[in-house]
């Protein structure tokens, strides 16, 4: 894939802020591209140039280096010697096991909060799927996309846990760019009549079958991907196109 200019960089708030001022706008850079690679707005194989981040947040290249060496160790960003930083190209290998870690943590979660879940935090995933829903409406590609996933840490957080829910949002950043990668056909409408599903289930408190509707969407988002290549027949590709077959 061709490397691309770098688009602009939205200054998002951490929610991993602290460690004194350096940390935190480290936390900004490293949100920031995540956020970015989340709504699409970075594909993958875009380079990531240090002097043009860091001159969008005002900091030196160091604490640039720092946030891009973050964003390597969670898989997002890709370091190479002599030639600086790209956001990360996953293999078909890599996107099969991340589908197959999200569908065993998150058949857990869903069955373990259809045990816990209150009234209160069923209306907070009512309101979630109703944004969703809207978004999805007004083709609002960013926001959709968004909000899409941002549900799957929605439910990780009303079970009270931060590990699980950041285990979640690095999971789901690691999807999106497989989904980029490999062309998902998995509409946004059908993600969020699953969601709708998921939803149904843990309001009648059904763990089990809240945890299956997780583990079929979430097959379902990785069936849609282009996975499995077809070689091409190199006559037929590359016959030019006055020839008669």
């Amino acid at each position: 894939m061709s490397k691309t200019a770098t688009p602009s960089l939205r200054l998002v708030e951490s929610p991993r802020s602290g460690g004194g001022a350096a940390g935190s706008v480290t936390d900004q850079i490293v949100d920031s591209i995540t956020t970015a690679i989340i709504e699409r707005r970075l594909m993958p194989g875009t380079k990531l140039v240090e002097q043009q981040i860091a001159d969008v947040f005002s900091v030196s290249r160091t604490v640039v280096r720092q946030a891009l060496n973050r964003l390597s160790s969670d898989r997002l960003v890709t370091l190479e010697p002599a030639r600086g930083a790209f956001v990360a190209m996953p293999s078909i290998e890599e996107a099969r096991q991340v589908y197959e870690v999200r569908r065993l943590v998150e058949g857990g979660m869903v069955r373990q909060l259809a045990k816990v879940i209150t009234d209160a935090q069923l209306a907070e995933l009512r309101a979630h799927l109703r944004d969703e829903r809207q978004a999805v409406a007004r083709d609002d590609v960013s926001g959709r996309t968004r909000l899409l996933a941002d549900f799957h840490v929605v439910l990780a957080r009303l079970l009270g846990n931060e590990v699980l829910a950041q285990l979640i949002a690095d999971l789901l950043s690691r999807s999106q760019l497989i989904a980029l990668m490999y062309q998902s056909g998995h509409s946004a409408d059908h993600s969020q009549a699953e969601h709708v599903e998921i939803v149904q289930a843990l309001e009648r408190r059904d763990g089990r079958l809240a945890a299956r509707l997780m583990e079929q969407h979430i097959t379902s988002v990785e069936r849609n991907l282009r996975l499995d290549p077809r070689s091409p027949d190199l006559a037929s590709v590359l016959k030019p196109r006055g020839d008669k077959p």
